[in-house]
């Protein structure tokens, strides 16, 4: 068994679900008395989503049922990143929130130095905004995965092509 094996550490979002769970997100507001006659919306403008809202409280209970959503979905709410609030058209108030993909460098670098602390013999190489770690055992490989799943990322990790 000299074969090396090998897996990618990944940080993806599904705008499929993103949509499915902006969808249901506005079903619920539509019904919910809190919200009547509310102008709060939900939209995605490419990578990013746009929360318009009353007020700021209103905004809060806006970002309450859609991360409620996007958790039942699957979606890692880790991978947003909202922007300042601010006022929009009608007496609203308008926040953005970034879906981040992929692993920015200082993430990068902090996966391999918890790769390299953990004592494992294995070579970790970052290709552009993933990272592929390959070993030659299995096992090893597991505690990789064990070690920078325990470890406090700004970003939600997923571990693909195990091979």
């Amino acid at each position: 068994m000299a074969k090396e094996s090998s897996f990618d550490i990944v940080s993806n979002v599904d705008f499929s679900e993103v949509t499915n769970a902006i969808n249901l997100a506005m079903k619920e507001i539509q019904t919910r008395y809190d919200f009547k006659g509310s102008k709060s919306e939900i939209s995605l403008d490419k990578e990013e989503l746009v929360l318009i809202s009353d007020d700021e409280f209103k905004m809060n209970q806006l970002k309450d049922v859609l991360f409620s959503k996007l958790i039942k979905r699957g979606v890692p709410v880790k991978n947003l990143d909202y922007g300042k609030l601010e006022g929009a058209s009608g007496g609203t108030v308008r926040q953005r929130a970034k879906l981040i993909q992929g692993i920015d460098k200082e993430n990068a670098k902090k996966i391999n130095t918890i790769i390299k602390n953990s004592g494992v013999k294995v070579k970790s190489q970052v290709q552009d905004d993933q990272i592929r770690v390959t070993g030659k055992s299995r096992d090893d490989l597991q505690k990789i995965i064990a070690a920078v799943r325990d470890a406090d990322l700004s970003v939600d990790v997923q571990f693909v092509n195990y091979r």
